[in-house]
């Protein structure tokens, strides 16, 4: 009788005592421009489980917090640099060094010939916010965890694998691993995912360099159960798009797709993206009811939110409608 009382309380701990986390998306990009300082600040102080940062390189290889592998969206390299785009008319963060970015000043995503849904001009300016790179937000969030006593972690993303391993010769799955391991980070212990879109560079950390911290497989299309099935070879969760996680039948019926209990028997963790307050997937109609979708009727493990202290308290009001 006793193992099959632990088992329950196991299984029990797993399901409904553990909430889901709340991972803040370029940090409190909801209320301040995105992965700079300011937004990354306001997240950990309002709560949030997780920051994520998105990373891409430097000319001189150094990891840089970004979303974009080009710079005109959220700098004004355009005004300080005029005469370094390439022939497409870009300005990439790999053509330029660490100093040279430093001059930089981040403003609110343009939405100019961008498919990312963040809203345009809802900042009214940066307040001199400069780029940030990975190691020195690393620092930041470990000096925030000491002065708080709060634990957030990292969730990482790598932005574009193979046009760095075009551009550098250079794994950046394995640069990333190095950087991390001198900041102490490297253990499955370590509060740390690593995300990505191109499944061969988390198949490379998996099999190569045998990464220790939980990997992730971004998803932007629908997939089989059969390749949720192979994702879990290599990977500990999926991060979904909302879109992928539920739809509204012809009855008007909020239900899965099926997707989270494919990766519930792959015992794969889901964390979708992005909550947002001006953009909801289609079968939502607004954020309230989207916060009360992914947590009280498909239970996600956590998701990734552009405001971290609505969520924190999403989570807590699905905590008490599920008791």
């Amino acid at each position: 009788m006793y193992p099959m009382i632990c088992l329950f309380l196991i299984q029990l701990s797993n399901s409904d005592l553990v909430q889901p986390i709340v991972i803040a998306h370029r940090g409190a990009s909801g209320y301040a421009v995105e992965h700079t300082e300011a937004s990354k600040g306001m997240a950990h102080a309002q709560g949030a489980n997780y920051l994520e940062q998105d990373v891409v390189m430097s000319r001189d290889q150094q990891f840089i917090v970004s979303h974009d592998i080009t710079m005109e969206e959220t700098t004004d390299v355009e005004s300080r640099y005029p005469d370094r785009a390439r022939p497409d008319g870009r300005f990439y963060f790999a053509d330029f060094d660490w100093t040279e970015i430093q001059q930089l000043q981040m403003h609110d995503r343009t939405g100019r010939g961008s498919s990312d849904p963040a809203l345009p001009n809802r900042f009214p300016g940066s307040g001199g916010q400069r780029v940030l790179r990975l190691t020195d937000e690393i620092s930041l969030i470990q000096g925030w965890n000491q002065t708080t006593g709060k634990d957030t972690g990292l969730y990482i993303e790598l932005k574009s694998p193979a046009f760095h391993k075009k551009e550098f010769g250079l794994s950046m799955g394995q640069e990333l691993l190095s950087l991390l391991a001198r900041h102490g980070i490297e253990g499955s212990e370590s509060r740390c995912f690593i995300q990505c879109f191109e499944p061969d560079e988390l198949v490379e950390l998996f099999d190569r360099l045998h990464c220790q911290l939980p990997l992730v497989q971004l998803l932007g299309k629908q997939v089989s159960e059969e390749e949720v099935m192979r994702i879990a070879r290599y990977a500990k969760g999926i991060g979904p798009s909302l879109e992928l996680i539920a739809e509204r039948d012809s009855n008007g019926t909020v239900k899965s797709t099926g997707l989270v209990e494919f990766a519930r028997s792959a015992r794969l963790f889901v964390h979708p993206y992005t909550v947002r307050k001006g953009v909801q997937p289609r079968w939502s109609k607004s954020m309230d009811e989207t916060h009360k979708v992914i947590l009280e009727q498909i239970k996600v493990d956590g998701f990734f939110t552009d405001y971290p202290d609505l969520g924190r308290q999403a989570v807590a009001n699905a905590a008490k409608a599920n008791r």
